[in-house]
């Protein structure tokens, strides 16, 4: 049976007798007309309405929800150390003062600090040693000279890994300090480098809320490489930073004797390292029971990179560190001339010594290195320059 709605009817001159009659006969047809019911709850009025507050609802709910189903790591564990050092040290890191600094740079580990120093040792045998003429030549066809170093601030990537047994006969001192300071300086700078960028990797990790695997490896091995003890941040901070390049050179060019000493020579020693343990070099004239000698390396980049280790985590040098840490925290330029100052532990001289390193500093404007940058081998260089 079907069913007909009158609001489908055409409305116009609308004859409510007839429309009786037709409704009458279409019954009689088996055809019933029903009045549809426009009542719908509302949902056509107010569809709009409740799609709006359903969308809203759904968005509130899915905000509560997501946070719990986020990608929480195992090792967030083990980073909350790191972490925490970080929220807690943060006024260091913004270059403010620490309430208490009496436990910071305190104890070494000495088991792994000169672990990478050691793996010099396994470099080829057949490394040459080259003539002073053959070297000055050198310099010149690539034009490498202090002068024009001085003017652009940029050095040439030249790496030896010997000084010349000639460099004693060069009777011009002028002549003889500018070849040792050449074939010294990239050595410096490279060291310096490296530094720079384990620091600045360093402030990334700790600026971080959750470290990765890789990144808490690579901080436990700098924890040993700089001997600190207890995982510590903030000291691994202050010993993690670089020497001066005019006071790395002024301390080889006074233990060597701008390169011309039996220790540089024949060990590569460019600093007068004293070692107990191992191969070294004894001083001539020592007596009998003397047990100390000089430590010696392969090549000349092993002794560079000792020096700024033992620089760096040595108790003896503390105070040069602090002074250091606070030029950094001053943001101000590492003076060389002030950190000598804190190096009176470093001869038996004492502040003698340190007097002597200022002079050499001054006398052969080697303040002038400071600010210069190693032109790079690598991408990973650019930055830096």
């Amino acid at each position: 049976m079907k069913k007909i709605f009158p609001h489908k009817l055409i409305k116009k001159n609308f004859n409510q007798n007839q429309f009786f009659k037709l409704k009458k006969y279409l019954s009689s047809q088996g055809i019933i007309i029903k009045k549809k019911s426009t009542f719908k709850f509302g949902i056509e009025k107010f569809k709009t309405l409740y799609l709006t507050g359903f969308s809203s609802l759904l968005i509130i709910l899915v905000a509560f929800v997501m946070p719990l189903f986020s990608d929480i790591n195992p090792r967030v564990a083990k980073d909350l150390k790191i972490n925490e050092s970080n929220k807690k040290f943060k006024k260091v890191l913004e270059g403010e003062q620490l309430k208490d600094k009496g436990k910071l740079d305190e104890g070494l580990d000495l088991s792994n600090i000169l672990e990478d120093v050691f793996k010099f040792e396994d470099i080829p045998q057949d490394t040459v040693r080259l003539s002073a003429s053959t070297i000055e030549q050198l310099f010149k066809d690539t034009d490498y000279s202090l002068s024009e170093v001085r003017k652009s601030k940029k050095v040439k990537p030249i790496r030896l890994s010997l000084l010349p047994n000639e460099i004693k006969q060069i009777e011009n001192s002028k002549k003889r300090k500018n070849l040792f300071i050449q074939i010294i300086l990239p050595l410096i700078l490279e060291e310096n480098n490296l530094i720079l960028i384990d620091r600045k990797r360093l402030f990334s990790i700790l600026n971080k809320n959750k470290n990765s695997k890789k990144e808490i490896n690579w901080l436990n091995t700098k924890f040993k490489q700089y001997g600190v003890l207890n995982k510590d941040i903030p000291t691994l901070k202050v010993r993690m930073d670089i020497v001066p390049v005019s006071l790395a050179i002024a301390q080889a060019a006074k233990e060597t004797g701008w390169g011309t000493s039996r220790f540089a020579l024949e060990g590569n020693a460019l600093f007068g390292q004293w070692t107990w343990s191992g191969d070294g070099i004894k001083p001539a004239g020592a007596e009998s029971d003397t047990k100390h000698k000089v430590m010696k390396f392969k090549v000349l980049k092993a002794s560079v990179r000792a020096y700024q280790r033992n620089l760096n985590t040595h108790s003896s040098y503390k105070n040069f560190r602090q002074l250091r840490a606070q030029l950094r925290d001053d943001s101000e330029k590492l003076d060389s001339l002030l950190l000598a100052d804190k190096l009176d532990n470093y001869a038996e001289t004492g502040k003698e010594y340190t007097k002597i390193l200022k002079q050499i500093i001054i006398q052969n404007s080697l303040k002038d290195f400071d600010d210069v940058k190693l032109m790079p081998l690598s991408i990973i260089y650019k930055n830096l320059i």
